[in-house]
């Protein structure tokens, strides 16, 4: 019987872990009536939501798992820290912008905003940081990379 309590108390405390991804369903405009007439967009809809959360969940376990293993902290809402949200992971990239523009018959782009703790999560996440780079050479271009 103790073993069966004890299995139950596990299940009820890891249930944070999850609960937290089902909360913007409860905003009234997360989903439209009108969208979801026909069971297969409701089981569709059900679908994306579900890899959804996979993802978003395994974005969290990835980066916190890098940050304790490499002794590493990232921005937070509130300061360092090494337990990282999902939200916060994916909102520092907010600030990363890449711009293009021509002048005469030469593209400009320039990324802005790129900072040292965007490398960290991409190596976090096994992803290659050079997608924020902009090439060194490009054949009529200029190209430049700011903070």
């Amino acid at each position: 019987m103790m073993q069966g309590n004890s299995a139950v108390i596990r299940s009820w405390i890891t249930r944070t872990l999850v609960e937290p991804g089902f909360r913007w369903i409860k905003n009234p405009a997360a989903m439209s009536p009108g969208w979801l007439e026909k069971p297969e967009r409701i089981a569709a809809l059900a679908m994306l939501t579900v890899v959804g959360l996979l993802v978003y969940s395994i974005i969290q376990r990835q980066v916190r798992l890098y940050l304790r293993t490499h002794d590493q902290q990232l921005p937070g809402n509130k300061g360092e820290t090494a337990t990282p949200t999902a939200a916060v992971v994916l909102a520092l990239f907010a600030q990363v912008a890449l711009g293009q523009r021509w002048i005469g018959d030469q593209e400009v782009a320039q990324v802005y905003g790129l900072q040292p703790s965007h490398r960290l999560i991409c190596d976090a996440l096994g992803l290659d940081s050079s997608w924020y780079e902009v090439p060194s050479a490009h054949k009529n271009s200029r190209f430049c990379q700011t903070p």
